[in-house]
């Protein structure tokens, strides 16, 4: 199915560049087992929109949703460290970013967005971005 394409192809770029990051950043992935640390690490989500059709037969996928990434910081140290985090997420995942396997893409079709700070126990910074991906049967 096509939206595990999708979590795989954004969680296997965000995968690969917390891990090679100095210091590396653990990811706390959906569904998967996660103890937090006591530094910073990042929560992945791909939250789906609704599909639709665009072609009057009923074979086009278009698929629509937000893959979003909580950088989750101690609290009490500002927002400063999250927000570098933010600007590197921002570079690595650039406006109009083409991820595909095979034949299948997504695009991003938003700008990396920044949301409203939670600070409760931990300081979070949610970001996002919109993507999209049209399929077509072979």
């Amino acid at each position: 199915m096509s939206d595990k394409l999708i979590r795989s192809l954004f969680e296997g770029r965000l995968g690969t560049w917390a891990a090679a990051r100095v210091p590396a950043l653990p990811v706390a992935w959906e569904n998967v087992s996660f103890t937090p640390p006591a530094n910073t690490y990042l929560r992945a989500f791909l939250l789906r929109g609704a599909t639709t059709s665009r072609d009057l037969a009923g074979d086009n996928r278009n698929r629509v949703g937000v893959f979003q990434i909580n950088i989750v910081c101690p609290a009490g140290n500002g927002a400063g460290a999250a927000e570098s985090i933010a600007t590197e997420l921002d570079a690595l995942f650039p406006m109009n970013l083409r991820l595909s396997s095979g034949a299948f893409w997504v695009q991003q079709v938003t700008p990396l967005r920044l949301w409203a700070p939670d600070s409760s126990d931990r300081y979070l910074l949610p970001v996002d971005f919109e993507y999209r991906a049209d399929t077509y049967p072979t």
